[in-house]
């Protein structure tokens, strides 16, 4: 048996006009098949439904081929993102040219291994009372809601591995393994594109997927330089908003703070944006830090001159990995978030409203959205912190009586941590927990939209030390 082809060109070159593919590939830049998509742009297949966690971006991974006008549907986990230029997906979606389906991230690789496993439909709590949810069937088991998903197959997968034997045989590097496996399953004909494709076989204890599952394999041929993600302009670590003339807390400071409620012995998900900045205050304390793309036990945020490629954050970050770490699929991922084996789960925010609810995957002005792992890392049995500046960059609250925008996920926000306050939802509503230094808790409450209680803090003000309650 030998599944090695002699280019990327000749594995795509009965792609047919109308089919279904799936294209793993993590955030703007990692992990995407390069090779395979830009073979697959020289070919030339068009009406192509591409399934997809995120598309990338460049000349090399999945939104070129949108750019080639080769696409008119997707299903995808991310189709805009908050703040970026408008994309050529946009445009096109925009303009009726392509239909798009959003899809939880943790939803997309469970439906793609149902529907590889022979399994038709399955019952998940993700995304109940959102958008996602709507027109879809819904039953409550075990007195708690949930939405029925169907499986999902497709006629083609690209995948990228490390290393491929004649047989198929896959092995993975770091957090590479991500979606391979459960895209490669929901496939009909799974290509693999890979570093190395050994003389022999691959050791038997380190292959990552059998090769069952793959059908063709070849060697890369499209290499492209690593990025290293920078913050967007006006918005580094150690910038502050300024709010009747004082500067709230950094970034920095906003993740220092949230670090310092998490007890010891915790297993903690960090969502984009402020959230990935903990994992710089939790050095030598007894967290593990899980992320959704398969890393549990990663830490401090690697320099540009300390870094390796195959370990990133859900960020896109290239992280130092702590003892104890081990690398698993997207599948396993998200069985650890659902399962209720993660404590603590850390996101950004568009709106926090009076009852909990979470607002953080799209905007009005936005053509589709970034839902990515979100509805997923609050659907479980899990303490959801919220990290965001008190106001947009328009001055809006982001605290608000009820959520305008889409939402994320229902009655799940326990803990919000802003530049100007900490709150803790109880139950019955919010309780003020911390005044940034400076601040006075009327401030905080003259530019909150709900109410709070105040806690110990007294209406005039905050404490003379600035400091936390309790």
């Amino acid at each position: 048996m030998n599944k090695v082809y002699e280019s990327p060109q000749a594995a795509v070159a009965d792609v047919p006009d109308g089919a279904s593919v799936s294209i793993a590939g993590f955030g703007m830049t990692h992990s995407f098949p390069t090779s395979l998509t830009v073979a697959l742009r020289e070919q030339g297949a068009r009406r192509l439904c591409i399934v997809a966690n995120s598309l990338g971006t460049g000349d090399y991974r999945s939104n070129t081929l949108i750019e080639n006008n080769q696409v008119n549907r997707l299903i995808v986990s991310f189709s805009a993102r908050a703040g970026e230029a408008t994309s050529a997906a946009e445009k096109q979606i925009a303009a009726g040219e392509i239909e798009v389906e959003l899809v939880p991230q943790g939803t997309l690789v469970e439906r793609l291994r149902a529907g590889g496993a022979g399994i038709g439909a399955f019952y998940t709590r993700t995304a109940v009372g959102t958008a996602v949810a709507e027109g879809k069937e819904t039953r409550v088991i075990d007195g708690v809601e949930h939405v029925l998903e169907m499986g999902l197959k497709v006629d083609y997968a690209f995948i990228r591995a490390s290393r491929a034997d004649r047989f198929g045989n896959l092995e993975f590097e770091g957090v590479g393994r991500n979606f391979m496996p459960a895209f490669a399953k929901g496939a009909k004909i799974a290509i693999a594109e890979v570093d190395e494709i050994v003389d022999g076989e691959l050791d038997p204890e380190r292959i990552g997927l059998p090769g069952i599952f793959v059908s063709r394999v070849v060697r890369k041929t499209v290499d492209v330089p690593h990025d290293h993600p920078a913050p967007r302009e006006g918005r580094g670590a150690d910038s502050a908003r300024t709010y009747n003339g004082k500067k709230g807390l950094t970034r920095l400071q906003m993740a220092e703070t949230a670090a310092g409620l998490v007890p010891n012995g915790s297993y903690m998900n960090l969502g984009l944006g402020i959230p990935t900045l903990i994992s710089n205050y939790i050095s030598g304390r007894d967290i593990v830090l899980h992320s959704e793309n398969g890393v549990l036990g990663y830490g401090t945020i690697a320099s540009r001159d300390d870094y390796n490629p195959e370990i990133y954050n859900a960020g896109g970050q290239y992280v130092h990995l702590e003892k104890g770490a081990s690398f698993f699929e997207s599948v396993t991922s998200f069985e650890m978030v659902r399962g209720g084996k993660v404590d603590f789960v850390a996101l950004g925010a568009f709106q926090v409203d009076a009852v909990a609810n979470l607002a953080n995957w799209s905007t009005p002005n936005m053509i589709g959205g970034g839902i990515g792992g979100a509805m997923d890392l609050v659907a479980g049995d899990v303490t959801v912190m919220v990290l965001t500046t008190h106001l947009d960059s328009k001055g809006r609250p982001k605290l608000v009586k009820e959520c305008e925008y889409p939402l994320t996920g229902r009655n799940c926000v326990d803990i919000v941590v802003t530049d100007l306050c900490v709150l803790r939802h109880t139950g019955d509503g919010w309780r003020l927990e911390h005044v940034a230094p400076g601040f006075t808790a009327a401030e905080v409450a003259e530019l909150t939209e709900f109410e709070f209680d105040f806690g110990e803090f007294a209406p005039g003000g905050a404490r003379a030390d600035g400091g936390a309650a309790g």
